[in-house]
């Protein structure tokens, strides 16, 4: 089965407090604010007109998540396998206007999820000023999910999304799209919701630079900087302002071979023995890392 989808397109969130999550994510992360209308806000890190949208909401929790396909014509084929998944097919349009095409379904954990169009990109745009630590794009999202074998079969059927690697008992495993990246999408074992949202960072020393910005609003990081061993990427964890978590990586490992890769195994799932298997540099995943879940949004909402 190919590919039908590259990469993450958007994540979208609803939040309690939109003006403080904005200021957050321009003045810390270095995101900026590309459209801004009645009860929603769209923010990129880059010259995509998305990445992170923010709608005014009751509750702090996950809308959806976006996915851009490899071309338009993948959608429609994605389209056309969502009931064999056993997922429901919510709309056929696009959700964001800047994407020509798009698909929405729920899958039967309660995730919500989108496969686009590929979206216009000013690459002379990527470049903005900003007093925030500047992060490339965002690469992934890791979720969570009571079954995650079903979910990630929903991933292969629906998207065409291939397995990298996986905890033997499948409590953690990571999926790939046609841009070769180790993973654009962590499943971990628990109650729906999202473990976390990460943008990629073009140097080490970027950071100090987030950890600095910070602490001047009185938060750190609640994780790393370490080395993931999946994925092989550099990391450092904080909350965002309405209680999501947010990863910072950088240099994740390509799959090259892809038609070759055997997918990778971990056994090795006895704390604190395995502290290596999820950081190189032997830093232990903390309890709040190992046991946050932002919730996700009924579709109606």
């Amino acid at each position: 089965m190919g590919y039908l989808v590259n990469s993450v397109g958007h994540v979208q969130l609803n939040v309690v407090d939109v003006d403080a999550l904005v200021r957050e994510s321009c003045d810390i992360l270095g995101l900026r604010v590309t459209r801004e209308e009645a009860g929603c806000v769209w923010l990129s890190s880059n010259g995509r007109m998305a990445e992170l949208v923010l709608h005014e909401a009751q509750e702090n929790s996950t809308r959806s998540i976006g996915f851009e396909a490899v071309s338009e014509a993948a959608v429609a084929q994605a389209a056309s396998r969502v009931a064999e998944a056993g997922c429901s097919l919510l709309s056929e349009q696009p959700s964001l206007d800047c994407c020509v095409t798009g698909v929405s379904f729920v899958t039967p954990q309660g995730h919500t999820f989108e496969l686009h169009s590929p979206v216009a990109t000013e690459i002379y745009g990527n470049r903005h000023a900003t007093t925030g630590m500047g992060p490339l794009r965002i690469d992934h999202v890791n979720i969570t999910s009571p079954d995650p074998v079903q979910t990630r079969a929903q991933m292969e059927t629906i998207m065409g999304m291939r397995l990298s690697e996986r905890m033997v008992d499948d409590g953690l495993s990571w999926m790939r799209g046609a841009n070769r990246l180790h993973h654009i999408l962590g499943i971990v074992r628990g109650e729906t919701g999202l473990h976390h949202y990460s943008w990629e960072v073009a140097e080490f020393s970027d950071y100090c630079r987030l950890g600095d910005l910070l602490d001047t609003i009185e938060k750190n990081f609640i994780w790393g900087p370490g080395r993931h061993r999946p994925g092989d990427n550099t990391f450092a964890y904080y909350i965002d302002a309405c209680g999501a978590m947010v990863e910072c990586a950088g240099n994740m490992a390509l799959i090259n071979d892809d038609d070759r890769y055997e997918p990778n195994v971990i056994t090795a799932l006895k704390r604190p023995d395995n502290v290596r298997v999820m950081n190189v540099w032997g830093e232990p995943a903390p309890l709040p890392w190992r046991e946050h879940r932002f919730p996700w949004a009924s579709p109606a909402a």
